[in-house]
């Protein structure tokens, strides 16, 4: 790819992102950041106790990762966050400008069914209905691809290269 992308792995809890992403990163040669670790300890304890978080509280952490991103500009780059409004991602993209979204979607069935199978993650099943309610899915307007999240990890990465290779080749 000529002009690497930023890419900001989006999406409800349990769809992949931590996964998916950097397979992403790997296939189009870019480093990943994972956007968990940009949290501070109070969002994660937050979450941790079952309660969601607030506008107020994820501004901080939108922040950091658009610093990430902007410093990845010109080089490229995939970091995860959920990125849930479109407030959020407008954020990221005034941090950013240039930065595209993938967002991985899916059936809320397979979704919590996977979210219930993993381990050592600080989100409980539990938020999901809170994520699906703030969930804003990417406008006409917002550059990025909407990719399904079934499949295997290697799948889902697959057709999200295709589909964002396809998004830095549009000459629109």
């Amino acid at each position: 790819m000529q002009n690497p992308l930023v890419v900001v792995v989006m999406g409800v809890a349990g769809t992949g992102k931590t996964t998916v992403g950097p397979l992403v990163a790997d296939r189009l040669g870019v480093p990943y950041a994972e956007g968990d670790d940009f949290h501070p300890a109070a969002n994660i304890a937050k979450m941790s106790a079952g309660v969601p978080l607030d506008d107020e509280d994820r501004w901080p952490w939108l922040d950091a990762i658009g610093r990430w991103a902007r410093g990845r500009a010109g080089r490229g780059g995939v970091v995860s966050s959920s990125a849930l409004k479109r407030s959020y991602r407008d954020r990221l993209r005034a941090a950013a400008p240039g930065v595209v979204f993938l967002h991985l979607t899916g059936d809320r069935a397979l979704i919590e069914e996977r979210m219930a199978a993993r381990r050592g993650h600080f989100m409980p099943t539990a938020l999901l209905d809170s994520q699906f309610a703030t969930l804003q899915p990417l406008a006409a307007d917002e550059a990025g691809v909407a990719v399904d999240v079934s499949g295997s990890p290697e799948d889902i990465a697959g057709r999200a290269v295709a589909a964002l290779c396809g998004l830095a080749s549009d000459p629109t």
